[in-house]
């Protein structure tokens, strides 16, 4: 079984827009869980890490929460793109899909002369 691992600098930001797309208003802890699922529980994230990116995602304009009820009926604040957010997860997505495609150039065998 494999360590986990850090979340990338720049990375967390859309994992959380991607999210919340996908799966519509979540609170802090549901998106943590979500993420490590996804991510095959190869990351993990604490509240020192998703809580300070909800924060600002929020002060940017990409999402917007409100109080609301969790599934076992705690209170917990729930967190929603905005129409901001939606265009920032199609333009961050096209990036990252960009550039990965440029490393794997990098990455692929080479082949010698």
């Amino acid at each position: 079984m494999s360590e986990k691992t850090e979340v990338w600098q720049g990375t967390l930001a859309l994992m959380v827009l991607r999210t919340l797309e996908t799966m519509g208003p979540q609170h802090g802890y549901g998106l943590a869980r979500r993420i490590e699922q996804t991510s095959g529980d190869r990351l993990q994230l604490n509240y020192g890490t998703i809580y300070p990116a909800l924060l600002k995602l929020e002060q940017e304009g990409y999402i917007r929460s409100r109080w609301g009820a969790s599934e076992n009926h705690r209170r917990a604040k729930f967190y929603e793109l905005t129409k901001a957010g939606l265009r920032r997860v199609k333009k961050a997505t096209a990036e990252w899909e960009q550039t990965t495609e440029i490393l794997a150039r990098f990455l692929a065998p080479t082949e010698e002369a």
